[in-house]
């Protein structure tokens, strides 16, 4: 995804995207867990919502933040333990373009 995925609520509320952009960046930053593993576990939780797009993004950031393929995996067990397979179908039509 080329554009920011909250483009549209940026032009419809500036306010309240800011307010959400505020929470991002609380949430994502190094802690008592590494920003790493804030994205494996958002990560697993889009898989286990049915967001693709969410898993693909994730997944990027995730990796950006130094996750190996193996830990995108592991993540993903998780997610399947907690919801099941579907969120393994989720994840494998969101990894396509970012694991090669």
């Amino acid at each position: 995804m080329d554009r920011h995925p909250l483009e549209i609520i940026r032009k419809l509320d500036p306010e309240f995207f800011e307010s959400v952009s505020q929470v991002r960046e609380f949430t994502f930053k190094d802690g008592a867990l590494s920003v790493k593993t804030k994205y494996l576990i958002a990560m697993a939780l889009d898989a286990a919502h049915g967001a693709v797009g969410g898993v693909a993004s994730l997944a990027r950031q995730a990796i950006e933040h130094g996750a190996s393929k193996e830990e995108i995996a592991e993540a993903l067990h998780v997610a399947n333990y907690i919801s099941g397979v579907g969120s393994v179908f989720t994840a494998s039509f969101g990894l396509a373009e970012v694991i090669k």
